[in-house]
């Protein structure tokens, strides 16, 4: 019996890009699920259009696009194997979906994480902000936590059990590396694949403001720091 892969999107106001990234999944997913997050533009007609099962969330945030898309996956029966998170601004390859779920299937590998390695990124489709934090958590990942983890990227699969098991909280910024955090604290398997990576159609909420910059920095140290002090 072939697995049961969902793929949840968070999207805020992605109508230029929404139906690209569905159109690219592969088929092997049985439903993607997008997650308007307070999106005032067509992104949910677009999506809705392309196939996607279309959710809406009001509060501001990643996390609780990301949680809305999970209470959604948590009402449906038979349950998933498998729940992958990806952007919906198409600056990652969907194609490559099934790349990222292979460890899982092949290995029984918990969570894989798609890493967005220098010589696949497009010139200019990580900003200096974001390289140089991505960097800064995973060498604090590797010092505190003993972790081989090289990047944050939000390109990911994971068990849906496992992914249950981790009580995902955070709303905001701190998603991945809280997901991250947790997976090394209950030693789950992780590797990393390496994933193309680039230039997202419009702007980013996040590393496109300075003020999204600065919040997303300080939301990702302070997981690190709080699970070191954990320990």
């Amino acid at each position: 019996m072939s697995p049961v892969i969902k793929v949840i999107i968070p999207a805020f106001n992605e109508a230029d890009s929404i139906g690209k990234v569905i159109h690219d999944i592969p088929d092997s997913v049985s439903e993607v699920i997008v997650v308007s997050n307070g999106s005032t533009d067509t992104t949910e007609e677009v999506a809705s259009e392309a196939g996607a099962t279309v959710l809406q969330e009001g509060r501001k945030g990643y996390g609780y696009a990301c949680l809305k898309g999970m209470d959604y996956v948590a009402s449906e029966s038979p349950h998933p194997d498998i729940i992958v998170f990806l952007d919906g601004d198409y600056s990652d390859y969907p194609e490559q979906l099934d790349e990222v779920v292979a460890p899982i299937l092949e290995d029984d590998i918990d969570m894989v994480i798609g890493a967005r390695v220098k010589e696949m990124r497009e010139a200019g489709s990580m900003t200096l902000p974001q390289i140089f934090g991505n960097w800064l958590a995973t060498f604090l990942m590797r010092l505190f936590f003993g972790s081989k983890f090289t990047d944050l990227g939000p390109f990911r699969a994971i068990k849906y059990e496992k992914l249950l098991a981790l009580n995902m909280e955070d709303k905001t910024y701190g998603w991945t590396v809280e997901m991250q955090l947790k997976a090394l604290k209950r030693k789950y398997t992780c590797v990393e694949v390496p994933v193309k990576y680039r230039n997202r159609i419009g702007v980013s909420k996040v590393s496109g403001t300075v003020k999204g910059a600065i919040f997303a920095g300080i939301k990702i140290l302070g997981w690190i720091f709080k699970y070191s002090f954990k320990r």
